[in-house]
């Protein structure tokens, strides 16, 4: 006999964006494993309790939360956006691929949410119409080398390119290096879509070229999304940019 353990995503932030069956999960959840500004977003009762950890700490998280489920406790482990897209889901699951029997009888529900590129995208029209990806600047867990070839090989593949964790204080450079990769194989009046905080107060959604985009214009709340050489802006008299991303294409990028 076991709890059960939740995986849940809070969306971008606007409560409003959280879905139905997280906030159930939420309701029928006794223990909140997560990152503390996530886990700051539930309205908790008295009841349940918060188990913070830091940001960088999600496998030790994991393992924690299985523990606690384990132990027949219902519990819910809070990522930011989708658990699945650079999220907690991937490290529950890793944690169960090198943990103890009986964490693979836990009861484990993994609920979609609204990840970060989807709510940018929402705010400035389509750019995600056609086909894209996303990738992680994020060298923590990966080579820098294997990003360098990823944006390459999916920038000459004619996708559209969803950038998470853009640059930090102890990652200050990716952004500007991934901007001079892409500037060699995309035209300069690509569109770069900066959208940080997207749904939340302090949102801020702008487009400029890729021959003109800045890396400081970013920061960790930010989503950053490279059109396609087919991505195309509709300009509105007295009314934001339309940025969209056509349904066919012409051909693969040269």
């Amino acid at each position: 006999m076991s709890g059960r353990l939740y995986v849940i995503g809070t969306g971008p932030g606007n409560p409003e964006q959280m879905t139905p069956e997280a906030l159930a999960a939420v309701s029928n959840s006794t223990e909140f494993f997560g990152y503390g500004p996530y886990v700051d977003r539930l309205s908790l009762r008295p009841d349940q309790q918060r188990r913070i950890s830091d940001n960088r700490e999600e496998l030790d998280r994991a393992r924690a939360a299985l523990d606690r489920a384990a132990s027949e406790v219902n519990v819910c482990v809070v990522s930011g956006g989708d658990p699945g897209v650079f999220a907690m889901a991937a490290a529950v699951c890793e944690a169960i691929d090198n943990g103890p029997a009986e964490w693979r009888d836990i009861d484990l529900v993994i609920l979609p949410g609204i990840t970060a590129m989807l709510a940018v995208a929402a705010r400035i029209g389509a750019p995600l119409g056609h086909d894209f990806c996303a990738i992680s600047l994020s060298d923590n867990l990966k080579p820098w080398d294997v990003i360098e070839r990823r944006l390459q090989l999916t920038a000459k593949a004619g996708l559209v390119i969803a950038l998470y964790n853009p640059i930090s204080k102890a990652r200050p450079w990716q952004l500007g290096k991934a901007f001079d990769i892409l500037r060699e194989i995309l035209p300069a009046q690509t569109p770069v879509i900066f959208g940080r905080a997207a749904g939340r107060p302090d949102e801020r959604i702008a487009v400029t070229p890729l021959g003109t985009a800045e890396a400081a214009d970013a920061d960790m709340a930010t989503c950053v999304i490279i059109g396609s050489a087919e991505t195309r802006i509709i300009s509105r008299d007295g009314k934001p940019d339309l940025v969209y991303t056509p349904r066919f294409t012409a051909g693969e990028t040269k």
